[in-house]
């Protein structure tokens, strides 16, 4: 059995910087953007907020999907954020 894929949108306390991300394992990634883990973009930008994620078939669908939302305007996703979090809270919890 092949292993799901997660696309997923980080941003910060203020909602101003969206992070799009991809993973096999969404629970660790949240966990790892929250505490820091990795260099990069999202910790120099203090993204650890999940708005937003999908569950894909595997994870090659979910870098397709990836790259396709990475290609869209900003007001592209939030107008996906705002469909399945309109109040813009953190979802990690609801994946925990």
């Amino acid at each position: 059995m092949e292993k799901k894929g997660y696309t997923y949108i980080i941003t910060n306390k203020n909602n101003t910087t969206l992070y799009i991300g991809v993973t096999s394992n969404l629970k660790k990634r949240i966990w790892e953007h929250k505490n820091k883990v990795v260099e990069g973009f999202s910790k120099k930008y203090n993204l650890d907020k999940l708005v937003y994620f999908e569950i894909l078939e595997d994870i090659e669908t979910a870098l397709n999907r990836e790259k396709f939302l990475k290609g869209k305007k900003r007001q592209y996703k939030v107008n996906l954020i705002e469909k399945m979090n309109s109040g813009w809270r953190d979802l990690y919890e609801d994946i925990l």
